[in-house]
């Protein structure tokens, strides 16, 4: 009797380890893939979330690009869905960027994709430029081919070095973007190169109307390289460039992602105030039955 206890035991603890439950997913969302013949053979995962009312309507939806899709594409839909439902965004389409193929790495893809130029503690860095010619020949005519988008409404998202892939972007290529949310960018990349791009940036002047983003943590070391930068953008006073920053209170540097994607997408999307002649409100004033 005690042996049949036990082999009923061991069989259900077996039946236990062995169960089966349905993985969690995100409704709406699916999931592409696109070889890429610019960075070559490299296989991208896209993570792609549409409105709710996409198939309802032919009209054409902003795109929201994520860097780092492989950690922050589940955070990004509950933003989204969260900040749409107050009324703070409209309906957009979300596309995370990740890596594909057999067990890629995101930490050497990543220092590869997202910086502009070599670093000696980082051998495989410095395919930034490829990395925007994938985006700009290969990702944008695949959605485009392949979604109704908003061309003219593109916004570019990322954090830590896809923060600095972000700033990079903005300064080098104003014309693919129109907004930019970069949480705590890496901007100490290479001895702070980003000026030098900062000031191409400025003697451009036929740059489109942009507006960016920028956050970093208050507990991180490179708080008051963060507020060089920020003051030496302000100072700039550009004329196409909408710029708000903020130091994130008792936050680390994985932490601001949350609060920068959140703000900065209202930010991004804000609608521009409507001011109304008092003479023109007054014929509407008067008592309503609801």
């Amino acid at each position: 009797m005690k042996h049949l206890f036990l082999f009923i035991a061991s069989t259900l603890a077996t039946f236990h380890v062995k169960a089966q439950y349905p993985a969690v997913t995100i409704p709406g969302s699916e999931v592409r893939t696109i070889t890429s013949k610019i960075v070559v053979g490299q296989e991208y995962q896209l993570h792609i979330l549409l409105p709710g009312g996409y198939k309802k309507t032919n009209k054409k939806y902003p795109v929201v690009y994520l860097m780092d899709s492989q950690w922050d594409f589940p955070l990004v839909k509950s933003i989204y869905g969260q900040q749409y439902f107050d009324g703070f965004i409209p309906e957009v389409i979300i596309v995370g960027v990740t890596w594909g193929g057999n067990n890629p790495n995101p930490d050497s893809l990543r220092a590869r994709d997202y910086t502009p130029t070599n670093e000696s503690r980082q051998p495989q860095s410095c395919g930034a430029d490829n990395f925007l010619s994938f985006i700009k020949n290969e990702l944008f005519p695949f959605m485009e081919t392949n979604y109704t988008t908003d061309v003219n409404n593109r916004t570019l998202m990322g954090c830590s070095l896809g923060g600095l892939f972000t700033m990079y972007t903005l300064f080098t290529h104003p014309e693919m973007f129109t907004g930019y949310a970069a949480a705590s960018p890496a901007i100490g990349w290479d001895k702070e190169l980003l000026y030098q791009y900062e000031k191409k940036y400025v003697e451009n002047k036929s740059n489109p109307p942009a507006k960016l983003y920028i956050t970093i943590g208050d507990v991180e070391r490179n708080v008051p390289n963060f507020e060089k930068m920020v003051s030496h953008l302000q100072s700039r006073k550009y004329t196409s460039l909408q710029i708000t920053s903020k130091v994130l209170e008792n936050t680390g540097h994985s932490g601001t992602k949350s609060e920068t994607y959140t703000r900065g997408l209202q930010y991004i999307f804000k609608t521009p105030d409507v001011k109304v002649d008092e003479v023109i409100l007054s014929k509407y004033a008067g008592t309503y039955q609801r």
